[in-house]
């Protein structure tokens, strides 16, 4: 817009500066894949030695209580999915793991939101951990049991991966849900930005 137009109607630039002010900062915004690569990285090491450790030091059948009866650590080898869903079907949840991963790294390669950054490390930490469980461990490889170990309760037993999965993905539903995007955008600011846009148009072609 030039500086004739802009003394004519000086609202019009406001409105255009300020419009699009949110994509210009989130544009100017780091990538986040760092962020998330360090707190998968972290998950997954949380995990891996919890489950080391729970191996090496619980036995079968013989919990160990850390808060009465109602938080212990019991070791079970699970052949489901998290929280001991959709056991016997070891074969097709490695599948989607697998996808899961590949979606993760796909997606974090233009994420410069650091709250998705942070939900979706925590899917991916927690996704990485238990696919490990399932190619490395017995019965055999894509088949393998996962190692849980916390009891809360009534709750299945579960582990690190499994929280971390679990908060990550009600994380990722609320961002959603409150129109945050990956790329640091927010779904209201980009209407706004928009009708702003085109309001300036129509002031500037009946100028």
């Amino acid at each position: 817009m030039s500086e004739a137009e802009n003394a004519e109607n000086p609202d019009a630039g406001a409105n255009e500066a300020t419009g699009g002010g949110t994509e210009v900062a989130a544009a100017q915004a780091p990538l986040r894949m760092p962020m998330l690569v360090a707190i998968a990285a972290l998950i997954l090491g949380l995990d891996l030695v919890t489950k080391i450790l729970a191996v090496r030091h619980i036995k079968p059948g013989d919990p160990i209580s850390l808060i009465g009866d109602v938080v212990t650590l019991t070791l079970v080898r699970n052949p489901g999915a998290a929280f001991s869903m959709a056991t016997g079907m070891t074969w097709v949840l490695t599948l989607v793991a697998i996808g899961v991963v590949i979606g993760v790294i796909k997606i974090g390669r233009t994420l410069r939101s650091p709250w998705w950054a942070l939900g979706l490390g925590l899917v991916l930490g927690g996704a990485l951990g238990n696919l490990i469980d399932r190619i490395f461990r017995s019965p055999g490889p894509l088949q393998g049991h996962v190692v849980d170990f916390v009891s809360v309760g009534w709750w299945p037993v579960f582990n690190v991966a499994d929280s971390a999965i679990v908060c990550g993905a009600i994380l990722l539903v609320a961002l959603t849900l409150f129109g945050f995007e990956p790329d640091g955008t927010r779904v209201g600011s980009k209407s706004e930005a928009a009708e702003r846009s085109g309001a300036d148009a129509g002031k500037a072609a009946g100028a």
